[in-house]
C-alpha cells in the first residue's frame, strides 16, 4: 500500500495537498499531554471571538470556545461535526472527546478583539464544547480569558458549562459582575447519577453541579439550570420535568430552562448506539423521529415548552424562552401563566 502511495505521489503530484487554514493548523498544532484515551496538543488560532449564527433560533452574538473538543462525551453532543472542519482525517465523531485541541494565546486574542468589540452585543462561553472540562484545571485558558473580562466594563457575557469546575472561579465571576452583566448556567440533564453516567460519561455528577448552582447563588452570581436537553421517553415526562424544577427551586437557581432533543448527522450514530444499548425499546421510536430532521417536530416542542413553564410556575423559577439572549436576566420570583395554558389537558407525547 505504501509502495502504491509512493507511485501515486510520483505521478501524479496534483493529488498531493497541504492542509491550508485550520487544516493546517490542526497539522501544526503540538502534543501537549495526554489523558485517559485522549490526546491534547496546542492549537494556533487567530482569533478567540466568533461570529454566531444558529438554526436552533438562538440570538446570541459571539461565542467563545476555548477549546476544540471536549473531553465529556456526551452522547447528544451536536458539536461533534467540528472536527470535520479541520481536515477529513478528522471526520470519526469519536476524535472530538478523544483529542482536544488548546486554543494558544486565547487571553491576548481576547484582549485585542474587545478593543473593537460593541458593547451591546452579547459574548456566549461555553456554545460548543465545555470551558471547564477536566483539561481547564491545569491549561487555564478560560481563567485566562475571565481574567481579561474582569478588567473590563460595559460588557454582556453568559457561561454555560456541566461542570463544578467553574468554583474555583468565583473570584473572577464576582469580579466581572460588579462591572459588567454576568449570567451563568449550569446544565444538568437528569438527577438519576446513573443515567447521567452513560449520556455524559466524564462529567462532573448531578448532585455535584446541583450543589455548584447552590454555592454560585451564594456568591451573589445569577446562576440556572439548563436540563437540556430532553430526551424522548427518559428524561421528558411531566414528572422528570417537575422533579428538575423542583431540585433548581431547592438550589435557589436563578431560573430553569429545558430544551428538546437537537441530533445532528453528526451525533445521530452516537446517541442511536447509545439507546439501542440501554433503551432499545425506543430505538424505532428514535429512528423516525429523526430520520428526516434534526429538530424535534412542533408540537412535540410546544408540548414540553407547556411542561417547564408549568413546572417553573409550581416552584418560582423564572423561565428562559429558547431565543432568548443568554444574558437576558429572567424576572425573579413566580411568573403568572395563562388560565387557557394551566387549564389546557396536555395531548400526549406517544401514540
Amino acid at each position: 500500500m505504501a509502495k502504491q502511495q509512493d507511485t501515486n505521489d510520483t505521478l501524479f503530484p496534483i493529488l498531493q495537498t497541504t492542509p491550508t487554514g485550520l487544516g493546517r493548523m490542526a497539522a501544526e498544532a503540538s502534543h501537549v499531554a495526554d489523558g485517559h484515551r485522549i490526546e491534547f496538543r496546542a492549537l494556533e488560532v487567530r482569533s478567540i471571538l466568533n461570529k454566531t449564527t444558529s438554526r436552533r433560533r438562538l440570538s446570541l452574538a459571539w461565542s467563545i470556545n476555548p477549546y476544540r473538543g471536549c473531553e465529556f462525551a456526551c452522547r447528544y453532543c451536536y458539536a461533534r461535526y467540528t472536527h470535520e472542519f479541520l481536515g477529513p482525517e478528522y471526520r470519526d465523531p469519536a476524535l472530538f472527546e478523544r483529542l482536544i485541541f488548546l486554543k494558544e494565546n486565547a487571553a491576548w486574542l481576547l484582549e485585542q478583539e474587545l478593543r473593537t468589540h460593541a458593547p451591546t452585543e452579547e459574548i456566549a462561553l461555553g456554545t460548543a464544547t465545555d470551558p471547564y472540562q477536566p483539561i481547564e484545571r491545569t491549561a487555564k485558558v478560560t481563567r485566562s480569558l475571565l481574567e481579561v473580562f474582569a478588567r473590563k466594563s460595559g460588557l454582556r457575557l453568559g457561561i454555560v458549562t456541566k461542570s463544578s469546575l467553574i468554583e474555583r472561579d468565583i473570584d473572577l465571576l464576582q469580579e466581572i459582575a460588579a462591572r459588567n452583566t454576568l449570567v451563568l448556567h449550569v446544565t444538568i440533564t437528569t438527577p438519576d447519577n446513573s443515567l447521567a453516567r452513560l449520556l455524559e460519561p466524564r462529567a462532573p455528577r448531578p448532585d455535584l453541579r446541583f450543589a455548584t448552582v447552590r454555592r454560585l447563588r451564594e456568591a451573589g452570581l445569577t446562576t440556572g439550570i439548563f436540563c437540556s436537553p430532553l430526551l424522548p421517553g427518559i428524561t421528558d415526562s411531566r414528572e422528570a420535568i417537575e422533579q428538575m424544577a423542583r431540585l433548581a427551586a431547592e438550589a435557589n437557581a436563578s431560573f430553569f430552562a429545558a430544551e428538546p432533543l437537537f441530533l445532528k448527522p453528526c451525533s445521530y450514530g452516537t446517541f442511536l448506539e447509545f439507546v439501542r444499548e440501554h433503551f432499545p425499546k425506543l430505538t424505532a421510536d428514535y429512528e423516525k423521529r429523526f430520520a428526516e430532521d434534526a429538530f424535534a417536530a412542533k408540537p412535540y416542542r410546544a408540548e414540553l415548552a407547556l411542561r417547564v413553564r408549568m413546572a417553573c410556575h409550581r416552584h418560582g423559577l423564572a423561565t428562559r424562552s429558547t431565543d432568548a439572549l443568554l444574558t437576558r436576566i429572567p424576572q425573579m420570583g413566580r411568573k403568572p401563566v395563562a388560565p387557557l395554558l394551566l387549564g389546557q389537558t396536555p395531548q400526549p407525547l406517544f401514540a
